[in-house]
């Protein structure tokens, strides 16, 4: 992150929490006036390339009930973004606290422990304090850091059963792109990793024997690809209803760097057909992790913890079905970047409620911290939004910052509550200005407008 760009948070952060928040709290304060939540437990479900599509996101399709159910018991974020999107510079970002031009993992080989080895992650800062560290499922990308001692007290993940091996399978482009299949599987929830998953997360919510607070981590792998998921599930999606979306014919044509894969010849090959089975499969992956989310509220419920527990709820980036053409993540559109969130903090969230502020990946390290009484390393590069939970709707962040990298070329965008501002070797290879008041899927470019010349000067400087 450039200086201009610390500069411009500073400033515009510090004049809304100083004159705004009726917490009266500053971005850098940890465990700041206003009620003290001390040691609570904390339960944070991640789900990997989760789109806003479930139905508390406004979306009446796709059947997430247990989503929904969490966002009534707190705040949810209907802008927050990732700093990049694919897992592991995603995740870096996220459990360092760091964005990933200070982690510099910029793609999923990079190692966290060559890298970052030096930060206190966020799990690590909870063992330092005490807390019982649970990794389940997919924390970290790969497996270095995901078994440091400093860090976890344990760290578990399963695979399927035999039996979930087995059923209806199909890949969607001939094997010419490997992951870009599907599953019908046979047996049960349990039968899948992520069944496993919840089931063990159940097991130690219900742990009656417990002598330190918990921070556990849960991992969900779907939607991710291959898309695998029990049967019953994808039984509620028929394939005629599903309909892919309308790509505009006078759409602008993007920039050789916006997708930068061969993967999107074999896309374009796609029948509606096969569109309509993608749709069916990531649906029903969703409404499968759906599922096994709705077990651990289960138990949230029956073991009375939401008044000790902090619960957060996000995906690690967003997802594209079909918007430019394009099936997968890894690209500086809406949705890629965004990602769903939903906080449920008892005494603190404010209950059924949404937040239309702009927050970041990069804040969550704070923001448990914060929420926990514990002190966070001094270096984090996010600031803690716990001031939204009890004001959802307070002035707060004007922007947030996403990028990706392309054969060495390096895309950076800013988004604000109205653009989308993205530049490609900061500027030399293209810049895009998107106005999301008339243009939210991002198809008209209009950096080379003139009458939009000082909108691109002022957001660029957000860049530097």
């Amino acid at each position: 992150m450039g200086t201009n760009r610390r500069n411009f948070l500073k400033y515009s952060l510090g004049g809304a929490f100083a004159a705004l928040s009726p917490l009266g709290l500053s971005p850098a304060a940890s465990g700041a006036p206003g009620k003290s939540i001390g040691k609570k437990n904390v339960l944070f479900i991640i789900v990997e390339d989760l789109k806003n599509i479930m139905g508390c996101y406004g979306n009446p399709l796709v059947k997430t009930p247990n989503i929904d159910r969490l966002a009534q018991k707190g705040v949810i974020f209907n802008r927050a973004y990732c700093q990049y999107p694919v897992c592991n510079p995603s995740r870096s970002s996220l459990l360092s606290g760091l964005r990933p031009d200070t982690t510099k993992i910029l793609d999923n080989v990079q190692k966290f422990d060559e890298y970052v080895g030096y930060q206190t992650t966020l799990p690590g800062l909870f063992k330092k304090n005490g807390y019982e560290t649970t990794g389940l499922g997919k924390v970290f990308h790969g497996k270095a850091k995901s078994i440091n001692p400093n860090i976890w007290s344990q760290q578990l993940d399963f695979g399927p059963t035999e039996k979930g091996k087995l059923g209806e399978r199909r890949n969607m482009t001939d094997g010419k792109v490997r992951w870009c299949s599907w599953l019908a599987a046979e047996g049960d929830d349990s039968d899948q990793p992520d069944g496993r998953l919840a089931d063990k997360t159940v097991e130690l919510l219900k742990d009656k024997n417990r002598k330190k607070p918990f921070f556990i981590i849960t991992g969900f792998h779907k939607p991710h690809d291959p898309f695998d998921a029990p049967k019953k599930y994808f039984d509620m999606y028929p394939l005629q209803s599903l309909m892919p979306p309308v790509v505009p014919d006078n759409r602008e044509p993007e920039n050789p760097y916006v997708i930068g894969s061969a993967w999107k010849q074999e896309f374009d090959k796609f029948s509606l057909q096969d569109k309509r089975q993608f749709l069916r499969a990531y649906y029903a992956c969703t409404t499968f992790t759906d599922a096994q989310i709705g077990k651990v509220i289960d138990a949230l419920d029956a073991e009375d913890l939401w008044k000790d527990t902090v619960v957060l709820f996000v995906g690690d980036h967003g997802y594209m079905l079909g918007e430019h053409d394009w099936w997968n993540k890894n690209v500086l559109f809406e949705d890629s970047a965004r990602i769903p969130m939903i906080a449920v903090a008892e005494g603190e969230s404010q209950i059924n409620v949404a937040c239309n502020e702009l927050v970041e990946m990069v804040d969550i390290y704070p923001t448990l911290a914060d929420l926990c009484g514990l002190k966070a390393p001094g270096n984090l590069e996010g600031i803690s939004f716990r001031p939204l939970l009890g004001e959802p709707n307070q002035p707060w962040k004007k922007a947030a910052y996403t990028q990706v990298l392309r054969s060495g070329i390096t895309g950076k965008s800013v988004r604000t509550k109205r653009w989308r501002y993205t530049e490609w070797a900061g500027g030399k290879l293209g810049v895009e200005l998107y106005d999301h008041a008339s243009d939210p899927g991002e198809y008209r470019n209009l950096a080379k407008n003139p009458d939009f010349k000082d909108i691109c000067k002022e957001l660029s400087r957000l860049l530097d």
